[in-house]
């Protein structure tokens, strides 16, 4: 039996418009690519956890940078994304202690399940900032004119 394809290939329907979002977003999918086939290939617990950690460690960054970003424009609704952004951590996080425990808790589906969750994040909470900052990227740009 054949397995599935478990890959997540980025789109340009998840970009931000904002070059240096959309290259985290890429290399977060990236990441959670290169974990489905480690553990499809049953490879060493020891590359599975590194690679958790991996996600974990850019997730943070990546999540930094989006919040610096926000905060600094105000976006009304920073609160609940930041939140998110924290409920993610804390996932990756316990997926890692639950395979130090017994390398066998990982499933594909749980790393699916975390992966489908970015990208469900992504599709909603991330496009709602979008036209907030075109709208004050528009007025810095009428600003700096007059």
């Amino acid at each position: 039996m054949a397995k599935p394809n478990l890959r997540v290939e980025w789109d340009p329907k998840y970009s931000v418009d904002i070059e240096e979002l959309d290259t985290h977003q890429k290399k977060m999918f990236e990441l959670f690519n290169d974990l489905i086939e480690l553990r499809q290939k049953k490879k060493d617990v020891k590359a599975i956890t590194n690679l958790i950690s991996d996600i974990n460690d850019y997730g943070k960054a990546f999540f930094a940078q989006e919040e610096k970003m926000l905060k600094s424009r105000k976006y009304p609704d920073f609160e609940s994304h930041s939140k998110a952004h924290r409920q993610f951590i804390k996932s990756a996080i316990s997926m890692r202690r639950e395979i130090a425990d017994e390398a066998g808790n990982l499933t594909v589906e749980n790393i699916a399940e975390l992966r489908d969750w970015l990208v469900e994040h992504i599709e909603t909470h991330d496009s709602l900032y979008v036209p907030f900052l075109r709208i004050h990227e528009y007025i810095d740009n009428v600003t700096r004119k007059n």
